[in-house]
């Protein structure tokens, strides 16, 4: 190799932590990430052979963490759908340098899969739940699902040993009533809740800046009941800001990435499920290391490809929609390559 660890971007950037979409399916049909009015019976979902193998993932995770990444995030689509998810997930654990593995979903296949999850050497998983209102949770998820299959998804990772945050993604108008009922019942709980401004992720959920209920509005909602004290951030690049309740009694985190943007601190990649690497999660354009591997590409070759993508990086998208107001481009749904 010709290259070390330590690799940055244009803007300084380090790479620290690699998303992998494992599938570009899911069983929810969320309004904002999925909705069913385009995701249909007869939408054309990548084929089996489209997707990348756990071989090639695999070898491609290892270069990544030979130039950097120490953090791999397993995300979709609904991760738990892809089939022998815990054999991949097994050799990623393995790799050399990898040091956290954690997997976003939706949790209701968590209670069938949580322990062989843990066993294979995951550390955490994020469950989205976006209110405790089983009417409203059905709305939202596009299925009428409740909320009772996700709470017990919950209950079994965290029974299983995996650290637990959930992520509540608030929409004004639709749930933002909701933000201190959540709070409210996980304040006490071994789980950590975050709040997720409602984002323009992909071109096909009808995004609007009036819809987006802000960091600060929703700090001061819950603050006007349970007083709350900011909290210093874990490591660099972390996305969430951090409140911890003033009684010591748990925790919260904000992602605020409309009104209070991190693009300066952005150490993320993603590998989307079919073998495309993107630098941003509102780009529009990735570069295909799928067919580059399959070409017969060598270890080395991969890396450097890698290392290239990364040190010609500059997205800022967030920081500029801040200083510029909506900006009109197309962007890749967060469905394809995970949030």
């Amino acid at each position: 190799m010709n290259e070390s660890n330590g690799i940055t971007d244009r803007l300084h950037r380090p790479l620290q932590d690699l998303r992998i979409s494992v599938t570009d399916q899911c069983n929810f049909r969320c309004t904002y990430c999925m909705p069913k009015e385009i995701f249909g019976p007869d939408y054309p979902f990548l084929t089996p052979t489209e997707l990348l193998s756990f071989d090639e993932i695999v070898r491609i995770a290892s270069q990544f963490a030979k130039a950097g990444v120490e953090k791999i995030r397993i995300t979709g689509g609904e991760p738990l759908l892809r089939k022998n998810l815990p054999d991949l997930l097994k050799r990623l654990r393995a790799i050399e340098g990898i040091k956290d593995i954690a997997l976003t979903t939706n949790g209701v296949l968590l209670p069938r899969m949580a322990v062989s999850l843990k066993q294979a050497g995951m550390d955490r998983v994020t469950v989205s739940l976006d209110t405790l209102d089983n009417d409203l949770f059905g709305y939202i998820n596009g299925r009428g699902v409740g909320v009772s299959p996700v709470l017990r998804g919950i209950e079994a990772a965290y029974e299983a040993g995996l650290a637990v945050k959930i992520n509540m993604m608030v929409k004004k108008g639709i749930n933002d009533k909701e933000i201190l009922p959540m709070a409210r019942y996980f304040k006490n709980t071994p789980y950590v809740l975050r709040f997720i401004e409602y984002m323009d992720v992909g071109t096909s959920n009808g995004w609007n800046w009036d819809e987006v209920v802000s960091k600060n509005e929703i700090l001061e909602m819950i603050d006007a009941e349970i007083p709350l004290k900011p909290v210093d951030r874990k490591y660099y690049g972390e996305v969430a800001k951090r409140y911890q309740y003033a009684d010591g009694q748990g925790e919260i985190g904000i992602i605020s990435s409309i009104s209070d943007t991190f693009c300066s601190t952005c150490t993320r990649a993603r590998l989307s499920a079919d073998g495309k690497i993107y630098t941003c999660l509102f780009t529009g354009r990735g570069t295909d290391l799928k067919e580059f591997v399959r070409s017969g590409a060598s270890d080395e070759d991969v890396f450097n490809r890698i290392v290239q993508i990364w040190r010609n990086r500059s997205d800022r998208y967030s920081d500029e929609r801040k200083e510029q107001g909506t900006i009109e481009r197309k962007k890749i749904e967060m469905s394809y390559i995970g949030g």
